[in-house]
């Protein structure tokens, strides 16, 4: 890793690129803590204190990096465009116009990502006025006026489309990835509260002796959920594919292989189930609730600081729902994104097969059941990264970790795409140094 920012930094374009980088993150550090004017800052660490230790916005606080929580400018974050760019990729797949459009190459992807934008504007402004009219009344403003309701919104919206510019020009101009990076560092920006935190309930007024076996135990937790990340990240099954049709010298026919990831969706199953799960309790907030009523444990059971939690050992049913959701959002994100039978007619009209499995039909259904195979590991896998979190924060009290569970998933995978992009980079530049030469 640092050798490879060492050699980065030796190319005067790549270096160019990574500054750029780093001054579009400063901008994004600054108007995190810039608060939208008119609001009570304070609002929301009040409100979740009285919300029987809420967690449902927990999450959503880490890839903020803390700004929705100090409601500043940037506080909506990127949320608009990840949530409109999986609207729009499930459009893509549901309506044939924007599916040609897909297919349409680098104009229609265009096309798409003007459509995208859009779609983020408007989830932004709809977020910000649901956020401005029904925790303005409430206190989140100091003075509950249009004028003030209309600033917030604004302020909000702006910041959301800002930011979302701000990760297409790190595409454009910066290392690539732009969007993920700035989710990545939004995350990031969280770790020095989370190891305070840590300090705080596991080291502080512990001897020496205790607090060198602590540190070891956690970062040894710690390290093992990296790994095991890291190698959930990037495990593939291949099938083998021979094509007969195509001349190599003297041979006919050449060997490849289709990669299938075992874990297929990615931190979209975690997304869809965790909102699905947070949205009563988020519906719930703007009101008062009775949590000794049959309505308030319900809503227990379905917060996720809850679970596993001594004080309410029922509310773990709701751990029970939410695996179930993991796993069946991963089937079905991966059967919309994922076509074996396209695949496999494509393969059969380029005179491609799977050795032992006729073409056509055939392996489509042998795709199917390698497909449903690695799905249901790449889901259980998915669940033991996001749960274990969960049960050491039910057990020992410890609140919402930005950097484990679902952020550690997009830590992981961003921190490897990232790296793919900058020796690729790299590799380009001395290419074309080596046919300069």
């Amino acid at each position: 890793m640092w050798k490879l920012l060492k050699n980065a930094w030796k190319v005067t374009e790549v270096r160019k690129k990574l500054i750029f980088t780093f001054l579009m993150l400063v901008v994004i550090r600054f108007g995190s803590v810039l608060p939208i004017p008119g609001v009570n800052t304070t609002y929301f660490d009040t409100l979740f204190s009285n919300l029987n230790g809420t967690d449902a916005f927990g999450w959503f606080n880490a890839m903020t990096g803390g700004s929705f929580t100090d409601l500043s400018v940037f506080a909506l974050s990127i949320t608009p465009y990840i949530t409109s760019s999986i609207i729009m990729q499930l459009l893509t797949i549901a309506i044939p116009a924007l599916e040609q459009m897909q297919k349409d190459g680098e104009d229609g992807r265009k096309k798409i990502a003007e459509y995208t934008r859009y779609l983020t504007v408007a989830l932004a402004l709809i977020q910000s006025v649901a956020m401005a009219v029904g925790f303005g009344g409430n206190g989140m403003l100091y003075e509950f006026t249009a004028w003030n309701v209309v600033i917030c919104v604004v302020t909000m919206t702006a910041g959301s489309a800002l930011l979302m510019w701000i990760g297409e020009r790190i595409t454009e101009k910066g290392v690539g990835n732009g969007i993920s990076i700035v989710l990545l560092f939004n995350i990031i920006s969280t770790l020095p509260n989370d190891l305070e935190t840590l300090f705080l309930r596991f080291v502080q007024g512990k001897n020496v002796a205790v607090t060198v076996v602590v540190v070891l135990i956690i970062l040894a937790c710690i390290m093992a959920m990296v790994v095991f990340t890291i190698i959930l990240n990037g495990a593939t099954r291949n099938i083998p594919v021979q094509y007969s049709r195509k001349m190599q010298g003297s041979r006919v026919g050449s060997g490849t292989n289709i990669p299938l990831k075992v874990n297929t969706a990615g931190v979209i199953p975690v997304i869809f189930a965790s909102s699905i799960m947070s949205m009563p309790v988020v519906i719930a907030s703007f009101f008062p609730v009775d949590y000794a009523t049959i309505g308030g444990k319900i809503l227990l059971a379905l917060n996720s600081s809850s679970w596993c939690n001594p004080a309410y050992p029922w509310a773990s049913v709701g751990l029970l729902v939410y695996i179930a959701l993991v796993i069946l959002f991963a089937y079905f994100y991966t059967s919309i994104t994922f076509n074996p039978l396209e695949v496999a007619n494509n393969m059969k009209k380029n005179g491609g097969f799977i050795p032992g499995i006729r073409p056509g039909k055939p392996t489509s259904d042998y795709l199917n059941r390698i497909l449903n195979y690695i799905i249901f590991i790449g889901a259980v896998g998915l669940t033991i990264v996001c749960v274990i979190p969960i049960i050491l924060s039910g057990l020992f009290g410890i609140g919402h970790l930005s950097f484990m569970g679902t952020s550690l998933i997009i830590i992981v995978s961003v921190v490897l795409e990232t790296i793919k992009q900058v020796e690729s980079q790299l590799l380009v530049r001395n290419y074309k140094g080596f046919l300069n030469d």
